[in-house]
């Protein structure tokens, strides 16, 4: 009888084990000391850290700075109320930091109460959901400008047109009011067709991206005053895309031209080329796309406006009309592809997704 129990403890301490070691979700152990004394396969790979590494470790070496304090631990230690954290930001190095959910429970090992903490990253789902939400919001601010700059031309045509009847009545020293008055107009007449975007679907043939690229090159290197240095980091086995060569040339024009504006003549811009696969586009998801990156090294975009970068009328610049990254962003999404932007002071990304054709 005394040898079934020690062979089905052996038995269940073996399962265990091998259980712990088959899940995804990353489990980590911790003692009473606060120790770590176990880490399965999915946590090693999640913190870049071998069993060897973790075993006997303080628990702050993964959970510094985080809300997962000596204190909780303890209490869950002393009552064995379990707890959850979400969008738990765990700094493994200065290379590697993910955004993690965990919760925290309680169990006994040989009748010593152990702390068992399951995380599992979420910075995917986050981006996803950020994604999506503020594509809905592109969407709304647009379709909300659209319908404004429509109201606004109907009564400017009728303006100009009553201004140009009236000057034909007025003597020379007079006319120089109406003639203001249809200048004004056609000002407006010209923000009103800039904000309603660009009115032609995009006429899609088979194209080299890099030659795209390199149009765009030529063109900012032409008309920029400025000393920018122009790097590039290519990659040539990119198939051709289906795509407007026109419409993306403009949108990466509209970036680029962009970043001249924001960064000084010391400064570089670099246009990279990838293939990227498993890509999330609009909610949907595609094996392989062109990744088209415009990268530079200047002070980046204020952190206020980087979750509205893309709206009609919203601009880092005092003089800037704030309507080059939205109709950027509106050529792209007629392509079926996706633009983003990365930016912190020295590194500012604009991403361009483009999907590419299966075959």
């Amino acid at each position: 009888m005394l040898h079934n129990r020690q062979k089905i403890q052996e038995l269940k301490l073996a399962y265990q084990q091998t259980l712990a070691n088959q899940l995804v979700t990353a489990v980590l152990i911790i003692d009473e000391s606060l120790k770590i004394c176990y880490a399965n396969p999915a946590a090693e790979a999640l913190l870049i850290k071998s069993m060897y590494k973790l075993y006997g470790c303080s628990f702050e070496l993964i959970f510094a700075n985080t809300s997962i304090t000596k204190k909780r631990l303890l209490q869950l230690l002393a009552t064995g109320q379990e707890f959850t954290g979400s969008d738990i930001v765990i700094e493994c190095s200065e290379a590697h930091r993910f955004t993690a959910e965990i919760t925290a429970s309680s169990v006994e090992f040989d009748r010593v109460p152990h702390v068992i903490l399951e995380f599992k990253q979420i910075d995917q789902q986050k981006q996803i959901s950020l994604e999506v939400f503020q594509q809905q919001q592109w969407i709304a601010a647009r379709d909300l400008i659209k319908g404004l700059a429509h109201e606004i031309k109907n009564p400017l045509g009728g303006l100009r047109g009553a201004a140009q009847l009236l000057n034909k009545e007025l003597s020379p020293d007079q006319q120089e009011y109406t003639a203001m008055i249809i200048e004004q107009a056609d000002r407006l007449t010209n923000l009103v067709d800039r904000l309603l975007g660009p009115n032609q679907l995009p006429q899609i043939q088979s194209h080299n991206i890099h030659s795209v690229l390199e149009k765009v090159s030529q063109l900012v290197s032409y008309s920029s005053e400025k000393n920018i240095e122009l790097q590039r980091d290519y990659d040539p086995s990119i198939p051709n895309i289906e795509c407007d060569q026109e419409k993306v040339q403009q949108a990466v024009l509209n970036i680029m031209n962009n970043a001249i504006q924001a960064i000084e003549e010391k400064n570089t811009i670099t246009l990279k080329t990838r293939i990227a696969s498993n890509k999330t586009i609009n909610g949907q998801q595609v094996k392989l796309a062109a990744q088209i990156s415009i990268i530079d090294d200047g002070p980046g975009i204020p952190v206020n406006i980087q979750d509205t970068l893309f709206y009609p009328m919203v601009s880092g610049r005092s003089n800037g009309t704030g309507l080059g990254l939205s109709i950027s962003q509106t050529l792209i999404n007629q392509h079926h592809g996706k633009l983003s932007c990365h930016s912190r002071p020295g590194h500012t990304e604009f991403i361009i997704l483009l999907p590419l054709n299966q075959e």
